[in-house]
């Protein structure tokens, strides 16, 4: 395997490259030796009981669990990372969930009941007490006791007053992830640079989330006094809960500080020094969470956009085929509400952003006039090259969206199909593979708070996925639209616009990021500048003209300069006094103004809810494309000055109350809720689920183990193979196969379709795939049959606009599309619904929702079969190599390393390399026995 190459400040913490000479050193094992003097500030105070946590009211009877990779400790002294460089060593609980979580994939064929706790954790509120491995009082208080469990180091944090409770969730944050906090705190700000090191990576972070909300420390404090203005009593406790936990924070900081136990990263990037201690940890603030929400809202919870590059695939299609037929290609194309599509709710009708009979207000650009507005100016130093630039922007595009775009689903069947006749649900959200993980575990218990499960660090106030004493709730990413465009007419110059026929200046937000040289980075010293030309209307994204005139293209969501107005569900959630049933479930994530798919179970019931900020539109206005910015034309009763309209009432969002069973990947949430993403048709990864679960609904008696198996198995299966490869043979078949190469090829492909279609390894301990060669037929060929099918029909230019808002195939292997290489998630975004319709419409089969045409062989069965063959043909004669060209982290040719899923390094702790599973980062598995 080749020497992997350092690619950021935080990757490169991980290799001996970054400590040139010092880990060679005689006197590395002194050093060492002497940095693991101090005492953390967790260590359990002298004189403090180690007695557990009291236990609050659980419902669970035992039947809660939940797992999160790698481990809950996320943080590590210079000494643990020089340790851990040197001999491979790692700090307690920084791995312990990763065996677990990685052996489902190979042992979850024969699971039961009785063995789920080799594959995850009891997540029973309390820890007994021959389990308490520490009892700390963080700063020494009265009200607030941590207590951490021996299995895995959660912090179960007990407070006798609400401030204490919030006081020490902050400690526990801190303890457990301060430097990533802090990472993402300068992320938010589009500051990460100063922070940590001008490697390309970083510069590529704060460029993609800042362009998208480049906040004032004035806004992010207006977000604050909104919310704790417009929420009354909720609002100001909410804000008093913020302040606690910034206050606990900030304590924590003091006493690693005074210790010499904080995170190592904060020498190795130059802020603190570790002979003289010299430096400073800054301490947090309400802002600062504010800047962490907005990741947060932009990574998983902002659906919509794009609306520049629909237009010119719009463009495209209209300028080959003419204004008619060339949208109608383009709608069969987008399937933006298709009706084949699998749905999360089975029953009743959601409309919203229908494409409209008579679209009103369309600002298609003219061709050739579009510019992606420059974010950076001003390089200098390292960051001059054009080569800096370029990785940039990739390691941008693949850090942030790897996890937006990923793999949460949620399984959940009602008691009355399952054997206990309670409800089971198996859910979570993907957050991506990160060390640390961007997630935490916790259990809080305090006046008016009881839960367990995951936050995001920084934010762990409250518990944003998780349990309450009688009830569990989690979120995929649902993605509706939530985005609009406008054209906005310039006037005078390049900035200054019409707002409400009157010639006003855009606002100039920038940020002069410099950096010097850290031990961890490598890079020389640089700067530059990121410049974001704000209107009303939003940041600009783009410049052209319309119809010859100027115009700024911006993007506005209603999330913007809202960030903070979540906090108001999840307070709900926490609060065993709100949360009661299915229906004050539904009135706490009605306050969660990001795009996310909610789903709950309890002793009894089940329910869905789908939140977000929904704008009314103006009449006749199309949401995939750009429109004027113009009053008629705006959102319904929409205020500029904070970004409020009207949106679309509760009832109006899919929701549901004990259906028979719910799943979720991502997929279409009911029917006339079009779909935000490109391809959402008849072939969808959510596909993989309904089929087993529903195949478990009618047969009854569900148990917690077999739906686990159900979530378990599906992470395992090649879409492509299971949902599109039958019919593809079928067509091959359709007369004698007689070239031996295409016949060796079908049989291998026949021969896996038999055994399932997943890319399941050999053995539990093996490093290859059964059915090794099939795999990489499919993953050779589908790229290829896919240009072959639709670049003749659509001609090059077409197709490549459509490849460009839809990428063809997105195997686990990919290292291109929007998660990158190793990053878990695979078949979400690829052309399986458009060659399912193609090819089942060249069958002669009836197809709901077709094409436009058909393209296969122009519609003719020979003739699709001859290009099916011949490309078939070809990728069988494609090595492995070829196939998987290796990369940093694999050799060529190693298929199951390509597949493999690389925690991303965000610290100086790494991690294993493990097996691929198209699964949920964070996962709960619950069934309650009882009901308060």
């Amino acid at each position: 395997m080749p020497r992997r190459t350092p690619r950021n400040v935080l990757d490169r913490l991980r290799t001996p490259r970054a400590f040139p000479g010092f880990l060679k050193s005689a006197s590395v094992c002194v050093l060492i030796a002497g940095l693991l003097a101090p005492l953390s500030p967790a260590t359990a105070a002298p004189g403090t009981p180690a007695v557990p946590a009291a236990a609050a009211n659980d419902h669970c009877g035992g039947r809660c669990s939940d797992i999160l990779p790698p481990g809950q400790n996320g943080n590590a002294t210079l000494a643990q990372i020089l340790l851990h460089q040197a001999f491979g060593t790692r700090p307690a609980h920084s791995d312990d969930q990763l065996g677990p979580y990685a052996g489902l994939a190979t042992g979850h064929q024969n699971l039961t009941d009785a063995t789920l706790g080799s594959f995850f954790n009891d997540a029973s509120f309390g820890v007994p007490a021959d389990q308490v491995a520490s009892t700390v009082r963080p700063a020494g208080r009265a009200d607030v006791t941590i207590v951490r469990d021996k299995k895995t180091g959660v912090p179960h944090i007990t407070g006798t007053t609400r401030y204490g409770t919030e006081f020490g969730a902050g400690w526990a944050a801190a303890e457990d992830r301060l430097w990533l906090m802090d990472v993402f705190r300068h992320v938010g700000r589009g500051q990460l640079t100063p922070f940590a090191g001008g490697a390309t990576a970083n510069q590529g972070l704060e460029q993609e989330f800042w362009r998208n909300a480049p906040y004032t420390e004035a806004d992010l404090q207006a977000q604050i006094d909104r919310a704790a203005a417009t929420h009354g009593e909720r609002g100001r406790q909410a804000l008093a809960d913020v302040r606690a936990y910034v206050d606990g924070i900030n304590a924590y900081i003091d006493a690693a500080d005074s210790g010499r136990s904080f995170p190592g990263e904060y020498v190795l990037t130059g802020h603190k020094d570790s002979v003289t201690n010299a430096g400073t940890i800054e301490h947090f603030t309400p802002t600062d969470l504010v800047a962490l929400a907005t990741v947060v809202g932009a990574l998983f919870g902002s659906g919509g956009g794009g609306e520049v590059n629909n237009a010119l695939a719009l463009l495209a299609a209209q300028s080959r085929y003419g204004v008619s037929r060339g949208t109608e290609v383009w709608e069969s194309f987008r399937m933006r509400n298709d009706p084949e599509a699998a749905l999360t709710v089975h029953d009743g009708s959601f409309p919203y952003a229908v494409r409209p009979a008579d679209p009103q207000g369309l600002a298609l650009p003219d061709a050739g006039s579009v510019v992606r507005e420059p974010l950076v100016h001003d390089r200098t130093g390292s960051a001059t090259a054009a080569r800096a630039a370029r990785t940039s922007a990739a390691a941008a595009e693949r850090a942030a969206t790897s996890a937006r775009r990923g793999m949460s689903n949620a399984l959940v069947v009602s008691g009355e199909h399952t054997a206990s006749g309670h409800p089971i649900a198996v859910f979570g959200p993907q957050t991506g593979y990160f060390a640390p993980q961007l997630l935490m575990l916790q259990e809080i218990q305090g006046p008016g708070i009881s839960a367990r499960g995951a936050s995001f660090a920084g934010l762990s106030f409250y518990v944003e996925l998780g349990r309450g004493q009688d009830y569990a709730w989690s979120a995929t990413t649902s993605g509706q639209d939530i985005v609009d465009t406008y054209a906005v007419e310039l006037c005078q110059d390049d900035h200054h616009y019409l707002h409400r026929g009157v010639c006003v200046p855009m606002e100039k937000a920038e940020r002069r990021n410099a950096w010097k040289p850290t031990v961890a980075d490598g890079t020389a010293a640089g700067s530059y500048t990121m410049r974001v030309w704000r209107t009303a209307y939003g940041p600009v994204t783009h410049r052209a003209t319309v119809g010859g005139k100027k115009v700024a293209y911006t993007t506005l969501r209603s999330s913007y300069l809202h960030e903070a107005d979540s906090i108001i569900g999840f307070q709900m959630l926490n609060d065993p006094g709100h949360v009661t049933g299915p229906e004050s479930f539904r009135q706490a994530v009605q306050h969660i103004n990001y795009t996310f798919n909610w789903f709950y179970a309890d002793s009894a019931h089940t329910a869905y809810y789908n939140s977000g900020d929904n704008p009314v539109r103006a009449d006749g206005a199309d949401a995939e494309f750009p429109v004027w910015a113009r009053p008629a034309y705006e959102w319904r009763n929409w205020d500029p000055a904070t970004n409020t309209a009207d949106r679309t009432p509760p009832a109006q969002h899919p929701n549901s109350t004990d259906q028979d069973y719910y799943v979720s990947w991502n997929n279409k949430q009911a029917r006339d809720y079009p779909a935000a993403s490109w391809g959402n048709g008849g072939v969808h990864r959510g596909d993989l689920l309904d089929d087993r679960v529903a195949e478990l609904v009618r047969a009854g008696g569900v148990t917690r183990a077999s739906l686990v198996r159900a979530m378990a198995d599906a992470g395992l299966a090649d879409l492509r193979a299971t949902h599109v490869l039958p019919n593809l043979l079928r067509v091959i078949t359709s007369a004698p196969v007689t070239d031996p190469a295409a016949s060796a090829a079908v049989s291998r492909l026949q021969a896996w379709l038999s055994a399932g279609g997943k890319r399941t390894a050999a053995s539990a301990s093996a490093r290859t795939y059964a059915h090794a060669d099939a795999i990489r037929i499919l993953d050779a060929w589908w790229p290829l049959l896919v240009e072959a099918v639709f670049e003749p029909g659509l001609g090059g230019g077409l197709y490549g606009a459509f490849t460009a808002a839809l990428p063809v195939d997105e195997p686990p292997s990919a290292a291109h599309g929007p998660t990158g290489a190793h990053a878990g998630s695979a078949f979400q975004y690829g052309w399986w619904s458009h060659v399912d319709k193609d090819i089942r419409a060249v069958l002669g089969e009836p197809v709901r929702g077709p094409l436009a045409q058909r393209y296969c062989g122009g519609g003719a069965l020979a003739a699709c079969r001859d290009v099916l063959t011949a490309t078939l043909k070809e990728a069988a004669g494609r090595t492995a190599a070829q196939v998987y060209p290796g990369d940093a982290h694999c050799a060529a040719g190693d298929q199951w390393c390509a597949d493999a899923i690389v925690h991303r390094a965000l610290g100086g702790i790494g991690h294993r390399t493990i097996g691929w599973q198209n699964r949920p980062t964070y996962q709960q598995v619950v069934e309650f026995t009882s009901h308060r």
